[in-house]
């Protein structure tokens, strides 16, 4: 079973004592409580890397450049990837068309 790197695991500790609770750090990654409870007790069955890039994103304050939005946040980067296409919306359109192959796109484990 995969673990959280130890950097990422004592970012989510430290974000969880600053933030009063699991739960309000949950709310924050955008995850369930039970989550963010697993990942602390290295027992998370579910995507690792992906919930270690939240964390860094969110915790961690790592950025990446976007080719459409810039400079921005990597969880805000993995939620632009996860948006369905609006094709009212010029930003999303050009999302579209630039995740796919990006530097920056989430990878499969």
């Amino acid at each position: 079973m995969a673990q959280l790197p130890p950097d990422v695991l004592t970012a989510l500790e430290q974000a969880v004592k600053e933030c009063g609770s699991q739960v309000a750090a949950a709310k924050r990654l955008g995850v369930s409580v039970s989550a963010v409870n697993q990942l602390l007790r290295n027992r998370y069955q579910g995507d690792v890397a992906g919930m270690a890039e939240r964390v860094r994103g969110e915790f961690m304050r790592e950025l990446v450049r976007c080719p459409v939005m810039g400079d921005l946040g990597r969880q805000h980067c993995l939620e632009y990837q996860g948006r369905p296409l609006v094709m009212s919306s010029p930003v999303r359109v050009a999302l579209h068309r630039a995740c796919p192959t990006c530097p920056n796109k989430r990878r499969s484990t």
